[in-house]
């Protein structure tokens, strides 16, 4: 299937590795100009370089700085002032629990899943609008509709994005411009790798019984594949896409109890 996004133009936050790494390889098979983010230059130099050798055709850039702060947020905005797909994502606070949630705590989690992604949808909304094309995927997670304790931060500060957005959407699905959000759990990234070996220490497992475990908390019985995300990404940046919008998919192996 032809996707019809060939040559747009696509931002994808943190990026480098993971979860946006394979939207953003995902994208680039469908002929999508690509612009990385990170915070490590050099890795991300290689990462787009490795990009350019599997997809020959495309323009890969990258945009070294920290979407937590204004001045990382200024310097993309000035450097790309302009995308088709703006794809947000970046890392989640530290597991914990309500004693380590001080008000630094919580301004740390809003400030890294919540107003980088709003910051960077206002400055790019406006130009997709204008163009009559936009696609913006946010990068949350399964604990927005299915909170955990030791995830507090990250959900607290995912779930309101994911509510700016919902309201968001309304107002521009008329200039043919979606917001949806993409929910991983278990997807088999460096995250996961972090929460298996924080499995490892607390239980005194050994990797293989770790992972085990995990595997049983999933309904398919394995982890996600990153290529499945990215492929899930890439159809909601589509053309045939265009009527799907404010919505939540999760990708989670079947995991999920409820209904909506």
């Amino acid at each position: 299937m032809d996707l019809g996004i060939r040559n747009k133009k696509a931002f994808i936050c943190a990026s480098s590795q993971g979860l946006g790494l394979a939207c953003a390889r995902s994208l680039a098979a469908e002929g999508v100009d690509i612009t990385l983010n990170g915070r490590d230059e050099n890795k991300l130099v290689e990462v787009a370089q490795s990009l350019r050798e599997a997809f020959a055709g495309i323009q890969v850039s990258a945009i070294a700085a920290d979407l937590t702060t204004a001045e990382g947020r200024a310097h993309i905005l000035a450097t790309l002032p302009d995308v088709d797909i703006l794809v947000t994502n970046n890392a989640g606070p530290q597991p914990g629990e309500l004693k380590d949630w001080h008000e630094e705590a919580l301004r740390a989690a809003m400030e890294a899943n919540f107003i980088p992604a709003v910051q960077l949808i206002r400055a790019y909304l406006p130009g997709m609008q204008q163009r009559g094309f936009g696609r913006v995927i946010n990068i949350t997670s399964a604990m927005v509709k299915s909170p955990h304790y030791m995830m507090g931060l990250s959900t607290s500060a995912r779930t309101a994005l994911t509510a700016i957005c919902k309201a968001i959407s309304r107002d521009v699905a008329a200039d043919n411009v979606t917001i949806n959000n993409l929910l991983p759990e278990r997807v088999d990234t460096p995250r996961q790798e972090f929460m298996l070996q924080r499995l490892m220490n607390k239980e005194g497992l050994d990797r293989e019984q770790a992972r085990a475990r995990n595997v049983q908390s999933i309904a398919a019985k394995r982890y996600g594949k990153p290529e499945e995300f990215g492929d899930a990404c890439a159809f909601l940046c589509s053309q045939q896409a265009s009527f799907i919008s404010g919505q939540n998919l999760q990708l989670d192996g079947g995991s999920y109890d409820g209904l909506v």
